[in-house]
C-alpha cells in the first residue's frame, strides 16, 4: 500500500547541495532559472546541451526545451556577463575582507570539436597538443585560494604573453586595487611586459627562464652552492627595484634528472643506427640533446657534453620581481599559481570546459560564462567542506549525492516529500542537508 502511494522519485540531492552554494555566493541576483540549472548541471553532469536536458528532466524534474536552452545562450550578453564576474569579485572580496592582495594570471587553450577556423576559433599553440584544431585562448585571474576573479577569450592564435595586461589593467581599474601583486608564469616574461607593468605602478612576481638569460647571469646562477630552500638574489636594476630570485629544490632536481633520463633513453632507442633523413629531426623536447653531423642521410647521436651541461641546471628555478617582499615571501607566492592550474584542471577534467561544441561567437562565450560560475561554485564549496573539517572532496561529495533519491508520497491530505539516506556512505554528507551546516561558520568572513 506504500508503494503505490509512491508519485515520484528523483535524484536531486546534488542539486540541494549546489543551490545552496550558488545562492551563498550570490549569482542568485542574476535572476534566471536557466542559468541555475545550466550551471548545476555542468557541475553534477558536464555534457552537451541536448544531454544537460535529458539529465535536468530525469534527476531534478526540470522540463526544458532545448531550443529554449540555446535561445537563452544567444541571449546571455556582456552586460550579464560583467554582472556575473562582479558577484563573483564580491564574494571573493568578503572572503579576503574587503581586500585582494595577490592577483594570479595564467592561460589555457580551448580546442573545438570542429576543423573549421574563423576569426575567434584559430588554430595556434596547444596546451592539449590539438596544434592543428581550431581553438580559443583562455586568460584567467584567481584569487589566492584559486578563486575565479576574472576572464578574457582571445583569438587561438594569439600569443599568450600579450594577453596578461589587458585583463590585470581592466580588472584593477574596476575595482580601484590598490597595494596588490601580480603573479604570473614565465609565459608572461618579457621585457615589454614587465615596463608595462612598472609603468602603471604595478607590483609583480614573474617566472624567469633563467637557461635564456644573459651569459654574465647564467654563470652566476651556476657559481652559486645549490642548498634546499636556500633564496640566492641578484640585483637587475637597481632603479627599477628589480631583482632575480633563484630557489633549489632535491624534489625537483630529482624530477628533472629522472624526466631527462627518461627523454634520453628513448632518444638512444629511437636512434640507434645513427642515420635518419632531415625530415625526421626536430628540434621539440630532448631532441635539443641531438647531435647532427652529414647532408641528406644525416648521422645522428647523442651529445652527452650538452647532457651533462643540462644536468647542471637540476632543482634551480628563477623568479624576477619588483616587489618589496623577502626572497622566501616571493617563493612562496608564485608557488600559489598552482591554484590556477588547478583551477584550469577542474574547468577540463571535472567540467568538461573543451571540447567545445558550439559555433556561434555568442553562444561559446555563454559557455565559458556558465563554466565560469561552475568552477567559482566548486571552489567556494570546496572551502566550505574544509570549514566544517570535512574530509570530502568536491567530487566526493557530488558522486554521493547522486545515489540519494528523494521520494514523494501521497498522503491522506498532502503529499510528503522525504529524501533517503540508505547507506553509511551516503550519511556521510548528510550535514550539507541540515541548515547548521550553512550557518555562521561558512560565511564568508570566516
Amino acid at each position: 500500500e506504500f508503494l503505490s502511494r509512491i508519485e515520484n522519485v528523483i535524484h536531486d540531492a546534488p542539486k540541494r547541495i549546489l543551490d545552496r552554494v550558488f545562492d551563498a555566493v550570490g549569482f542568485h541576483a542574476v535572476g534566471d532559472d536557466i542559468f541555475r540549472s545550466l550551471v548545476i548541471a555542468r557541475l553534477s553532469f558536464p555534457s552537451s546541451k541536448r544531454a544537460t536536458v535529458e539529465y535536468l528532466k530525469s534527476c531534478f524534474d526540470e522540463d526544458y526545451d532545448l531550443h529554449k536552452i540555446y535561445r537563452y545562450l544567444d541571449s546571455l550578453n556582456d552586460t550579464k556577463r560583467e554582472e556575473i564576474q562582479a558577484i563573483s569579485v564580491r564574494h571573493t572580496m568578503e572572503v579576503y575582507g574587503g581586500k585582494i592582495g595577490v592577483l594570479f594570471y595564467d592561460v589555457t587553450t580551448l580546442y573545438f570539436d570542429s576543423d573549421k577556423p574563423d576569426k575567434l576559433r584559430k588554430p595556434g599553440f596547444s596546451k592539449d597538443g590539438k596544434h592543428s584544431s581550431p581553438q580559443i585562448v583562455l586568460g584567467l585571474l584567481v584569487s589566492g585560494d584559486g578563486c575565479p576573479l576574472a576572464y578574457a577569450i582571445h583569438e587561438g592564435s594569439k600569443y599568450e604573453g600579450h594577453t596578461m595586461l589587458p585583463v590585470v589593467t581592466a580588472f584593477v581599474e574596476k575595482y580601484r586595487l590598490e597595494d596588490f601583486v601580480v603573479v604570473a608564469d614565465s609565459g608572461m616574461m618579457s621585457e615589454a611586459n614587465l615596463s608595462d607593468l612598472e609603468a602603471r605602478g604595478y607590483k609583480y612576481i614573474v617566472g624567469a627562464r633563467i637557461r635564456n638569460m644573459p651569459e654574465d647571469i647564467r654563470e652566476w646562477i651556476l657559481s652559486q652552492e645549490k642548498r634546499q630552500d636556500v633564496v640566492r638574489e641578484l640585483v637587475l636594476d637597481k632603479d627599477r627595484h628589480k631583482r632575480l630570485l633563484v630557489g633549489y629544490s632535491e624534489e625537483r632536481a630529482a624530477l628533472d634528472a629522472k624526466n631527462r633520463e627518461k627523454g634520453v633513453k628513448k632518444l638512444r632507442a629511437k636512434y640507434a643506427t645513427g642515420t635518419v633523413t632531415k625530415s625526421k629531426i626536430t628540434q621539440r623536447g630532448y631532441n635539443r640533446f641531438l647531435k647532427v653531423t652529414g647532408g641528406d642521410k644525416i648521422m645522428v647521436a647523442v651529445d652527452e657534453d650538452m647532457v651533462a651541461a643540462d644536468a647542471k641546471w637540476d632543482g634551480l628555478k628563477g623568479y624576477v620581481s619588483n616587489a618589496t617582499l623577502t626572497p622566501s615571501a616571493i617563493v612562496e607566492a608564485y608557488h600559489q599559481l598552482y591554484n590556477v592550474e588547478q583551477s584550469f584542471r577542474i574547468s577540463k577534467s571535472k567540467l568538461e570546459i573543451r571540447p567545445i561544441f558550439h559555433f556561434n561567437e555568442d553562444r561559446i562565450k555563454a559557455h565559458i560564462s556558465i563554466c565560469f560560475v561552475a568552477l567559482k561554485v566548486y571552489r567556494e564549496l570546496d572551502r566550505m567542506l574544509k570549514n566544517n573539517k570535512m574530509k570530502l572532496s568536491v567530487d566526493t561529495v557530488l558522486n554521493i549525492a547522486k545515489t540519494i533519491p528523494t521520494i514523494s508520497v501521497k498522503m491522506a491530505e498532502s503529499t510528503l516529500t522525504k529524501t533517503l539516506f540508505l547507506t553509511k556512505r551516503q550519511e556521510q554528507i548528510k550535514p550539507l542537508f541540515e541548515e547548521k551546516f550553512w550557518g555562521s561558520q561558512n560565511s564568508p568572513e570566516n
